[in-house]
């Protein structure tokens, strides 16, 4: 039997339901995969996906999420492609879709995460098992919202070094800080801006968050922005917390009621 689907971007693609042969190039959405016990059939992750911790050592891995290996795409003979927008090269991802059906997400929003969740359940075969992951995952935020409706200072995120970057308005990261009660204190700036010191500084931030990923940053970092922005509180943040938005969601109120106690 065959289902037609309509991705995050509207476009259409048929598949043999359910699918037998799935490749994931998205880390978080090979996460969710798991999640929905989709372990037989997930055949090829890249080599950023790294949870579930097992699946790096059974899966066949496909390369980069911008740096995809197609002749190992090819070898696995996928019926099923997850794929994403911002994370995956657009090229790459065209080429693909001449030869397979690419289901591609398209995440600014945490409402934009749920759905994906739902798509992904349907796509799959696995419809209860997402509704039971969104409805879990919706209540917590509701209570999360509840709890901090009111904003608690302005956050500056940090998602790079030399030159520096941060996540600022439509970004996934903008939406988790609002979700938490901060204002993005780029959220006059799209997507992610390179920023200079003197920015920085001008931006007086009440809290500075330096991000785990995409760049390492670690305790050394702390000095070094101290001395650019030193009325700011400065701490390292779990970036899957805030930029993964499958099944790691699960994790993050409990992480964000850790943060805020430790920064009041």
């Amino acid at each position: 039997m065959k289902k037609t689907f309509t991705d995050q971007l509207g476009n259409q693609i048929t598949i043999p339901y359910p699918p037998s042969r799935i490749i994931s190039l998205v880390p978080s959405q090979t996460e969710l995969l798991a999640t929905l016990g989709l372990d037989h059939e997930v055949v090829g992750i890249t080599r950023f996906c790294r949870h579930p911790d097992a699946w790096l050592a059974s899966k066949t891995s496909v390369g980069g999420t911008k740096t995809t290996d197609l002749e190992a795409i090819d070898r696995l003979k996928p019926d099923l492609i997850l794929a994403n927008k911002e994370e995956n090269d657009r090229a790459t991802i065209e080429s693909l879709q001449q030869r397979y059906p690419v289901w591609i997400s398209d995440i600014v929003t945490l409402q934009d995460a749920l759905n994906m969740m739902t798509s992904v359940g349907s796509l799959t075969g696995k419809e209860a098992e997402a509704l039971q992951l969104t409805n879990t995952l919706a209540t917590s935020f509701e209570h999360v919202k509840k709890e901090h409706d009111r904003q608690t200072g302005s956050v500056l995120y940090l998602i790079w070094r030399k030159p520096w970057m941060g996540a600022a308005a439509n970004t996934f990261i903008h939406s988790m800080l609002e979700t938490f009660g901060w204002r993005n204190a780029l959220e006059s700036f799209d997507r992610y801006p390179e920023l200079s010191s003197a920015q920085i500084q001008s931006l007086e931030p009440d809290f500075i968050f330096l991000s785990s990923e995409p760049y390492p940053f670690r305790e050394k970092h702390i000095a070094e922005l101290a001395e650019i922005s030193p009325q700011s509180h400065i701490l390292l943040v779990d970036g899957e917390i805030f930029s993964w938005y499958g099944s790691r969601l699960l994790e993050a109120p409990a992480y964000g009621k850790m943060l805020l106690a430790t920064m009041q």
